[in-house]
């Protein structure tokens, strides 16, 4: 590396943050990029390290350690050190197609298994270095349409139009497919465009790289749901091939008492309101789901449930609290939780950066249970009742939780999310194109993403489960190159 003691000599340089009250007045990204001689200081910090453990893409206690895509980290790292821009471009665009969506809502395994933090030293801010030098390719026009030079002139359906879905896509494309991605909603994008609010990314982002895809050739169908527009049989007999990228979009439930009461929503249902009315109209047609003035509840510790509070702030909630199963986590790691494995450390995730600068405090609360959902004479939500939980060794010496008689407590709500997570894909799809369904997801091996029905691939969330952004990529790439190979009896895609 071209800084060989850059990682003792340098500090670690966070994206500064727009202050957290006056960013709670818009929707717009909430971080300031750094300065290019700021991250020039960051690649340095790179270290000439014999395995770097950053690109190595493992699962570790169920955990991702290292990066799927198996990023050229240290390459590209190198080169912003050296001013040496457009080669880094080049080396982030091998191994991933949209570093534009990686480098904002990625949580950055990467980072956790940076050799520079073994020791708990901050990591390379590998993230902010990748969104870098994306922004700086479509800043400089180095971001063109790929036009393929030929056609196969075989067609492949794409079912879904999350980052799974995009990237297969992308990538029979560039294999000189005709490739035509259905989406049953009214924009392109999945969760990249209706799951994650514009203040983490912005959709002007989304709606660029699917423009670029479209001048490149992939052709989208957008408010046709497969299954129901189009059957299943239709897209078998119409097309070569059909890959199936539709997510793991069925949400768990609450299955307390008073789950039926109005006011009680899943949170993506949430997320996806709001951000279709911004988009539509800018907020002058008010999304049917709105926190102002109410006291706000979402039940789920993930991120999903922190967007949500950011979401009901910039609503201007009267209140909002979080409630999370298990305990807080401390300010370094276990000696259970030991390097590469990603960090169970605690954090302060912008939203609750705003909530506690709006109200003081901390919006999260910790091994909370929900007893019951209490409504008023309408039949609207107005208080939840809950216990607080414990961790004890329970019997096979599995750890369970235990209430804490005398805890119980009554919140006041007139909106209340549940965000806990998903059970995985939809099922009517999968049983009209009679694929093979195992613990509720598709059944189609890993590396061969072959389902037992001819000709039908499987990618992504709905083959895994609910899972990271660059596992989705790296799931769509996969599948490609095997649906290229099914297709042409070989091929060169990576």
């Amino acid at each position: 590396m071209g800084k060989q003691a850059g990682f003792i000599e340098f500090e670690r340089e966070e994206q500064a943050e727009r202050n957290p009250l006056s960013r709670l007045e818009d929707w717009k990204e909430y971080t300031f990029p750094l300065s290019d001689q700021a991250l020039q200081r960051q690649g340095a910090r790179c270290m000439d390290c014999g395995t770097p453990f950053c690109h190595m893409g493992m699962e570790i206690n169920g955990a991702t350690s290292g990066c799927p895509l198996h990023n050229l980290i240290p390459e590209w790292n190198d080169l912003v050190y050296k001013g040496r821009w457009r080669e880094a471009l080049e080396r982030l665009l091998k191994t991933n197609n949209f570093p534009e969506f990686t480098g904002r809502v990625c949580p950055a395994p990467c980072e956790g298994s940076c050799t520079v933090a073994i020791h708990d030293d901050p990591a390379v801010a590998i993230k902010n270095i990748e969104r870098a030098i994306i922004d700086k390719g479509f800043e400089e026009g180095w971001i063109t349409p790929r036009i393929p030079q030929f056609r196969t002139g075989k067609k492949i359906a794409v079912v879904g139009s999350g980052p799974a879905g995009l990237a297969s896509a992308d990538q029979l494309n560039q294999a000189g497919h005709s490739v035509t991605v259905f989406e049953r909603s009214d924009r392109i994008g999945g969760l990249l465009m209706y799951g994650i609010p514009n203040m983490k990314l912005e959709k002007e982002i989304v709606e660029r790289r699917v423009r670029l895809l479209e001048q490149e050739g992939i052709e989208f169908v957008v408010n046709t749901e497969v299954g129901k527009d189009i059957t299943a049989d239709q897209l078998k007999s119409q097309y070569d091939a059909v890959v199936l990228c539709i997510g793991a979009q069925k949400q768990r439930d609450l299955l307390v008492e008073g789950r039926e009461l109005n006011g009680v929503h899943f949170a993506m249902d949430y997320l996806t309101e709001t951000t279709k009315s911004f988009l539509n109209s800018n907020f002058s047609e008010e999304p049917s789901i709105h926190a102002e003035g109410k006291n706000v509840i979402v039940i789920g510790g993930g991120d999903t449930g922190a967007d949500c509070v950011a979401t009901a702030l910039r609503q201007k909630c009267k209140s909002v609290v979080q409630f999370g199963k298990h305990p807080q986590l401390t300010g370094t790691r276990k000696p259970d939780n030991l390097w590469p494995e990603p960090p169970l450390v605690f954090t302060l995730d912008y939203a609750y950066k705003e909530a506690e600068m709006k109200f003081g405090k901390d919006p999260r609360q910790y091994c909370i249970q929900t007893n019951k959902i209490v409504g008023d004479e309408n039949g609207n939500v107005k208080e939840l009742h809950t216990i607080q939980m414990e961790k004890v060794m329970g019997e096979n010496g599995k750890v369970v939780f235990k209430e804490i008689p005398g805890t119980e407590k009554v919140w006041p709500a007139e909106l209340v999310f549940i965000s806990i997570g998903f059970e995985g894909p939809e099922q009517p799809l999968l049983k009209q194109f009679g694929v093979e369904v195992e613990n509720r997801k598709v059944k189609a091996e890993y590396g061969k993403y072959t389902t037992n029905v001819d000709g039908v691939f499987a990618a992504g969330d709905a083959r895994r489960g609910q899972s990271l952004i660059v596992w989705a990529i790296n799931e769509g790439r996969e599948a490609a190159r095997e649906v290229d190979r099914y297709l042409m009896g070989a091929s060169s895609l990576p």
